[in-house]
């Protein structure tokens, strides 16, 4: 009996840490590389990992990364001046969001918007395969972005 009962509390420890690990999964599926488009500006973000359950949004790539004079383009709006001097191919637009399994969204986390300066709480999930949707809030209000994973 004994044995039987201790066979049972290892099969429900081993369930437990295979549904953790699943949820876990489930949430590196952000993982990688978009296309975003805003206002006609394109631009690639990669998504990475940054914790056990945490993620953030940095952009790699900008069409328009250079002033007219060649210079790099800066992120001179941001709020925190010691941010200012970002080349704008290098500016992080999510600094971290988490995975909830039982919504299926990543949120907790705030976007931060480099052509207004501004930052928004923001709920990211996927509306098909490889369209994510990036969700910026402002109370009730919301603006919803659409990044195009690329292969």
């Amino acid at each position: 009996m004994k044995r039987l009962l201790m066979l049972a509390v290892a099969g429900v420890f081993a369930l437990s840490s295979t549904l953790a690990s699943a949820s876990t999964n489930e949430g590196d599926r952000i993982l990688g590389e978009y296309k975003a488009v805003k206002d006609g500006a394109v631009s690639k973000v990669r998504i990475s990992k940054i914790g056990d359950n945490a993620y953030k949004a940095q952009v790699f790539w900008l069409e328009k990364a250079t002033n007219a004079d060649g210079s790099l383009r800066k992120d001179l709006k941001n709020p925190d001046p010691a941010k200012r001097d970002t080349p704008s191919n290098q500016i992080v637009l999510i600094e971290s969001v988490s995975y909830d399994a039982k919504e299926c969204v990543w949120k907790n986390g705030e976007i931060y918007d480099p052509t207004s300066g501004k930052v928004y709480r923001t709920v990211v999930d996927f509306t098909e395969d490889k369209t994510l949707r990036v969700r910026g809030y402002l109370g009730p209000f919301s603006k919803s972005l659409y990044w195009y994973k690329l292969d």
